[in-house]
Formats: C-alpha cells, structure tokens, sequence
C-alpha cells in the first residue's frame, strides 16, 4: 500500500475527492479543510494500493495540484485494517509488478547527477577492478562490479527515453560519459604509480589471465549477459522487490573493462585498450537497449490495464 499526502487549493478538494472515490484500491481517505498554510489548502490524506497508486498519481497531476499544492507519497509497510486488504483486493495486477513511473523517474534522476561522490565511487571501483585484472583476482573483479555505481545513469537513460524527457536523458548520458572518462584517467595514473614502486608491470597484462581476460575480449555472450542485465536491473527498479541489483550489479563487466582498458593504456598496449572500449561499449549498450524494452513493455502493459483502475462516474467506493 501508498499513503499519499495532498495540499489541495480549496477549489479543488472535491475533484480530489471524487477522483480518489473513483479510483479503485483506495481507502482510509481524510480531510481536514484549511490545515495547510504553506502553500494555504485544504489537507488531504488516503491510502491506495500500489498497483492503483500510478493513474492516482497522474490524475492528480492533471488537476494541477503538484503545481498549485503537494503531493507526497510514501510506502506502508505494515497496515492493519481489513479494509485495505479489500483495497488491494480490489485493485487488479500484483503490487510487486506495479510501476510508479513518478517515483521511478524521480530515483534515476537522483542516481544520475554528477557528483564528486559518484566520481569517486566509480574511479575507486575502476582502480579495484584494476589491482583484479593485473592480480588475475575474479573476486576483486567482483567487489569492483558491486561498488560500480554506473547503473543509476544507465537507468536514467533508459527512463528518459522511455518517459520523453530528453534532459534526464542527456543528463545522464553526460554522467556516464565524464565518470569513465575520468575513472579511466585516474585508473591510468594509479597503474603507472603502481608501476614506479614495482607492483605491477607489462608482464602482469599479457600473461594468460583465465578469470579476467573476457574483460578485453568481447564476443557475442558479452552483449546477451549486458542484455540480461538491463532487463533485470530495470524489474528491480520498477518492481517493489529490489534485490535483484545485487546480482545485476556483479552480471556486467562495465568497470572492469574501464580498468583493464586504462591499465593497457598505461602501457601502450593499443590491441588490449581497444578490446576493452569495445567491451565496455557493448555492455552499455546492451544493458541501456534491454532497459529501454523492458520500461517500453511495461508501460504499454499498465497503460492497457489503467482502465480497469477507475469506476464509472456514480458508482460508489467499495465499502
């Protein structure tokens, strides 16, 4: 279930009223008249399944009340009430399957500025992998994976594509465009530091590496796991169960191939750097494509179904 939270201009709290009783899975609906001083309205609170809480949404943004009042949403964890266990009866589909395309798009923007923290999280992420490739070490290659914070603007990509809104999108591409190349720059500097105190050399690089060297070479089953990835990491954002990030996060090779690709630069070694762009490029495209049909398949799945989450004019909420 959501709770929502609406400051509502006095002319508008009875459209709000009727829209909330014509929504299907919505109950525990308060109203104090006048509460609110800033912005000055009329304060009103329900409780919607999740499943109905999107065309809610969007029916109150038509009224204009995200522009002329507040609305805040916020997850119940726990409510005890028979009525809304009816409510979430009522409203068809599955909570876990339900999308907030709001509160999606106001995540992935979170997720996608440029900040020095995620700066320095994928640079740190690109210099672990960097000690895994070198070390031959698949377990650093993992942790780097999971520290990797790339997928919030490879998800703002794909949210922006989908929901039109080319800002998030470009903004998010930037990210991911000035965070490796400065991952890849640091990256290359942390090799060659590590090279003048004598703990990494040429030899580490084009000695046979059986756990890391698919990080460089790319083939067909580096782009089919990114395409598997993207889906996957977009469900968990989407869905209310998220713990499928984690194994996204350790599925794409996306910094290791970053810090393989500055390690080969370090030492001019041009055939192992361009492996590594390609594989890297694929992974991002791949994980980006996959996201974007995922997001476009839901979208057309609720948008057929948002039909069903309103009653026709007149009829009563369920009591």
């Amino acid at each position: 279930m959501l709770h929502l939270r609406m400051i509502t201009p006095p002319d508008r709290t009875d459209a709000v009223l009727e829209l909330i009783d014509r929504t299907v899975g919505t109950t525990h609906v308060a109203v104090l008249p006048g509460a609110a001083r800033e912005p000055a309205g009329d304060l009103v609170l329900c409780d919607v399944a999740r499943e109905a809480g999107d065309g809610l949404l969007h029916g109150l943004r038509a009224l204009g009340i995200d522009r002329d009042g507040s609305i805040a949403v916020e997850d119940i964890d726990l409510s005890l009430s028979d009525r809304a266990e009816r409510a979430e009866e009522e409203a068809p589909g599955e909570a876990a399957d339900a999308v907030l395309w709001e509160k999606l798009t106001e995540a992935t923007r979170e997720d996608s500025t440029l900040t020095l923290t995620y700066l320095v999280f994928l640079a740190v992420a690109t210099m672990i992998a960097a000690c895994g490739v070198a070390l031959d070490n698949a377990v650093l290659i993992v942790g780097a994976m999971a520290v990797g914070p790339e997928f919030g603007p490879l998800a703002g990509v794909c949210t922006g594509l989908v929901r039109g809104a080319p800002r998030l999108a470009a903004r998010s591409a930037n990210a991911l465009a000035v965070g490796f190349a400065a991952a890849i720059a640091v990256t290359t500097l942390f090799s060659l530091g590590m090279t003048a105190i004598g703990q990494i050399d040429a030899s580490m690089l084009e000695a046979p590496r059986p756990n890391t060297s698919f990080v460089w070479q790319p083939d067909p089953f580096s782009f089919i796991v990114a395409l598997l990835a993207g889906t996957a990491g977009m469900l968990s954002l989407t869905s209310a169960k998220s713990g499928a990030l984690v194994g996204v996060a350790i599925s794409v090779t996306t910094v290791p191939a970053a810090a393989n690709a500055a390690l080969a630069l370090s030492f001019g070694d041009i055939p192992q750097m361009w492996g590594s762009a390609v594989q890297l490029a694929l992974n991002l495209s791949g994980i980006v494509l996959a996201g974007t049909l995922t997001l476009l398949g839901w979208k057309l799945l609720w948008r057929a179904r948002r039909h069903r989450m309103t009653r026709p004019p007149g009829t009563p909420p369920r009591p």
